[in-house]
């Protein structure tokens, strides 16, 4: 099924790919109590479905990601933003494997979220969305693998966002997938994380044009708030190096100061080109939505606060192996934090393999073209297909 939808500063229509509504029989009940029924999932796939439906692999997205993880943004017109992994004869390959991503629920492209029309009032949601989890979104992402009539993933791939999911799946759904591939991310948020999402939640709703978050209705768009969001959530996905390397000091097309509050070094224009980029393909309740639900998510804590609890039922699967990647100068999800998860995972006896890639490009490593980054997912997926 193929639909349309808008959102943005002008409220561009675009058409998403293929959505599916799920839940149209028994609720799924979410994390915080509420149930959502006959909600839809909107996703793109690759490659082909084999007969006995095994060479499935889930893509995870990250934060302000999208389903369109190998395939041209309909807004934007970009390359999947891995498209340089995933394809005919590339490290996930799509003449092997039948690959799936999905938008999460809380997004703006196509599925569930808080733009969608509220049957009850007639209007768009906005904050009478229902509060969100990371495992909810994976709840929710398993109805969509049973829709397929997936008995069992062959792998879940997700980085920093996407990687918290992937986790997930292992503690929800230990006995629905073989592989486990989190990038880039960490068994929970840390206080400075937070830290970070909070500043950029202030910033939208400060917006005068966010109207307590019926901006829809007003037909207004809080633009200045949620750019500012983003150059803010910007500059943690950068290395200090990274940074330094690409700009310096240099000033943007001039030798000598203004002396004004314009932007004049040449980072100053990169994050507002950032900012103002991405109000184009993202909507504001959203960012707000999925910010909190990355900040709720914590394995330890859920655990009674030891996270190899976690990973209890995980062990019970023999099948079940994970690959750990973080990358060197990722100061947001440091190799420290990849680390502490595997550790967790060998004290429960689990097939674990941990890799820290040299990088200077902080967190967007995992986003990245990089041969260590496409040998180690290739050789791992392809190694452990039957």
């Amino acid at each position: 099924m193929k639909v349309k939808s808008s959102f943005g500063p002008q409220f561009k229509e675009f058409e998403i790919g293929d959505i599916v509504f799920l839940a149209q029989d028994k609720p799924l009940k979410l994390v915080n109590g509420s149930e959502i029924k006959n909600f839809p999932i909107a996703y793109q796939t690759y490659g082909k479905l084999n007969e006995n439906k095994s060479n499935a692999i889930l893509i995870c997205h990250a934060l302000t990601g999208d389903q369109y993880v190998a395939s041209s943004h309909p807004i934007t017109n970009k390359k999947g933003w891995w498209d340089f992994l995933i394809g005919s004869k590339k490290a996930i390959d799509t003449d092997k494997f039948f690959v799936i991503c999905s938008n999460i629920i809380g997004g703006c492209m196509g599925s569930f979220g808080p733009k969608e029309i509220n049957s009850a009032t007639n209007q768009p949601y906005g904050l009478d969305f229902p509060a969100l989890t990371i495992h909810d979104m994976v709840n929710a992402q398993n109805l969509l693998i049973e829709h397929f009539g997936i008995k069992k993933l062959h792998a879940v791939v997700g980085g920093s966002t996407g990687g918290m999911q992937a986790l997930s799946w292992s503690v929800l759904y230990p006995q629905k997938v073989n592989l486990v591939i989190p990038l880039a991310t960490s068994y929970r948020h840390s206080p400075q994380n937070i830290a970070f999402h909070e500043v950029g939640r202030q910033a939208i709703t400060a917006d005068p044009n966010w109207n307590e978050g019926k901006y829809i209705l007003h037909k207004t768009y809080p633009t200045k708030g949620l750019a500012v969001a983003r150059m803010t959530a910007h500059i943690t996905y950068l290395s200090e190096k990274a940074l330094q390397k690409k700009f310096g000091r240099q000033l943007q097309s001039k030798e000598n100061f203004s002396f004004d509050f314009k932007a004049e070094f040449q980072v100053e224009s990169y994050l507002h080109h950032q900012g103002y980029s991405f109000v184009e393909r993202f909507d504001a309740n959203s960012y707000l939505y999925i910010t909190k639900a990355v900040d709720y998510f914590d394995l330890e804590k859920d655990f009674g606060n030891k996270l190899s609890n976690a990973f209890a039922d995980s062990a019970k699967n023999k099948d079940l192996k994970f690959c750990l990647i973080s990358f060197s100068d990722d100061w947001l999800f440091p190799p420290s934090e990849a680390k502490k998860i595997t550790m967790a995972l060998v004290s429960c006896g689990i097939d674990v393999s941990s890799i820290t890639i040299e990088s200077n490009a902080g967190h967007d490593s995992f986003l990245i073209e990089n041969e260590e980054l496409k040998n180690s997912i290739a050789g791992f997926i392809n190694k452990n297909y039957k």
